[in-house]
């Protein structure tokens, strides 16, 4: 069966408005998703790239931008409070849920407490609550994520090394995608993945 790899980072508006179309986006392309957290700020320094709202003019594109997005996939978005997120401790939350075959729905209520909910994702008592919320013991999870740290820089490598410089990061394969406006061409791979599968 093919597979989507989606590398996100709750930091990124863009990974939020992915992570509300991957799950879709494999099911009709009778594929699967493996959610990959991510150091977006890694990315960065890695590959010499930087967020788009450190640029004037692109920072106020970008939302508008987002809100055409948010509007096409008729899914809420509130920009936080704070930008970029603090997301280190979530993204380790994340591993550590994972550890506990929780890693989407843990990542799913994250980035709707950021993104949706306008929360502060970078609290550990709003990170229990949220692991709590998917059935797992929050403040143990929460104990657990410094565990995470090596892992969490192992994947963010691993990305990098294949070619990414941004979020989403999507693979298929070793082709990227980079983007949530590219899932359409990452669901046209996973079907000629699919298709050559068979």
């Amino acid at each position: 069966m093919a597979t989507l790899e989606y590398f996100f980072d709750f930091t990124s508006p863009y990974s939020y408005l992915a992570s509300t179309q991957v799950e879709a986006v494999a099911a009709r392309a009778g594929a699967t998703v493996r959610w990959r957290p991510f150091v977006l700020g890694g990315v960065f320094k890695a590959t010499g790239n930087r967020s788009p709202i450190e640029t004037p003019a692109k920072g106020r594109h970008m939302l508008v931008d987002l809100d055409r997005w948010a509007r096409r996939y008729g899914v809420p978005l509130v920009f936080p409070a704070t930008f970029p997120i603090p997301s280190v401790l979530a993204l380790r939350c994340a591993l550590a849920a994972g550890a506990q075959g929780r890693l989407v729905p843990f990542s799913q209520a994250v980035f709707r407490a950021a993104w949706a909910e306008r929360r502060d994702i970078a609290s550990a008592e709003v990170l229990a609550e949220l692991g709590a919320r998917v059935g797992l013991d929050g403040e143990a999870l929460v104990a657990a994520a410094p565990a995470q740290k090596e892992a969490l820089a192992r994947q963010t490598g691993e990305a990098v090394e294949r070619g990414a410089f941004g979020a989403p990061a999507l693979f298929v394969g070793e082709e990227l995608f980079v983007g949530n406006d590219r899932l359409d061409f990452a669901e046209a791979a996973l079907r000629q993945s699919a298709a050559a599968a068979r």
